[in-house]
Order: C-alpha cells, then structure tokens, then sequence
C-alpha cells in the first residue's frame, strides 16, 4: 500500500463517520465520503472557475469551482474548504458555507458541500489540478452551463442551478 496515500472518512447517508479508508478503497468500493467546493468572487460579483487538468481521476477537463476536492479524515467540510483554497489558488479568505448536496452517484458517492469567498488575492493555479482559470459574470456563467452543460462537473451544474433557484 502507498503510504502517501490520503485517506477519507467514510460516511453513511446521513454524513455520519462510519470508519476511514485508503482514497483507492473508497473508489474502488463506491463508499460514501465528503468532497467541498469554494466559490471565489471579485468585490465586482464575477466568479473565478477553472478547468480540471487531463490527468484527474473524475471529469478530467471540465469547468468547476473556484476550488474543490476531498476532506481528509477527520478534517471538516470548512477546514478542507480553506485548504482547498489555499493549496489549488493560493488564496487564504474568510469562507461562508452557501449550501450542501447528499451523496449520489451523480456526484460520486460525495457528500459535498459549498463555500464562497470575496477576494481581490490575484490566484496562484497549482498546475497539477488546474489547467486554466477565468473570472465570469452570473450571466456569462449561465450561458456557457446552458451552452454545454457537459463541459462542467456535476457538483458544479448541481450548486450552480441551485443558486441561480435560490436568487429568483
């Protein structure tokens, strides 16, 4: 076994820690765990996204959050949000949680929650996850999802038309 291996808090459905598991065991077995996503806005209201890099494991390619990835065991969906921000864009800014989507298979077997920042902090893309990042408007965002939703991760699409209900 691969001891830089991460290791997940493997939950049930209703996000309670059931034990941790090895990340291979987890996919492999399609075991429930936590996944996060961090919007980063300017003060002017335009969203940073990025597209994930050929080399990731899910949805290699699409557009996504600001950031986004697993919690580690034992860390919490806020304190992974912060690392996220950090590790992916280089970014440390006082995060708010926005809202939470069940696990699924549509989204990976992840309980997956989403925070947004405001920040003006120019980003800093760790390459091995990002490939590109561009700031957009609400209106430009949802043109592109309704232009070619497949382009963009499902978690994204998901938090996305939520927000966009939740702003009516």
């Amino acid at each position: 076994m691969d001891l830089e291996e991460e290791w997940f808090d493997v939950v049930d459905q209703h996000d309670q820690v059931l034990r941790q598991a090895p990340r291979s065991e987890v996919r492999r077995e399609g075991l429930l765990h936590r996944a996060t996503h961090v919007w980063v806005f300017l003060p002017d209201g335009k969203m940073l996204i990025h597209r994930r890099t050929a080399t990731k494991e899910e949805e290699p390619l699409k557009l996504t959050s600001s950031a986004c990835g697993h919690l580690s065991a034992g860390e919490s969906y806020e304190q992974a949000a912060q690392r996220e921000l950090l590790e992916e864009l280089g970014i440390k800014a006082p995060i708010s949680y926005l809202h939470k989507i069940p696990s699924g298979p549509e989204i990976g077997y992840e309980h997956t929650t989403l925070f947004s920042c405001v920040s003006s902090e120019i980003p800093v893309p760790d390459p091995r996850e990002i490939s590109s990042c561009e700031y957009l408007s609400i209106p430009e965002l949802k043109q592109l999802v309704e232009k070619d939703p497949s382009d963009f991760t499902n978690p994204f699409r998901l938090f996305f038309n939520w927000y966009l209900e939740s702003k009516q």
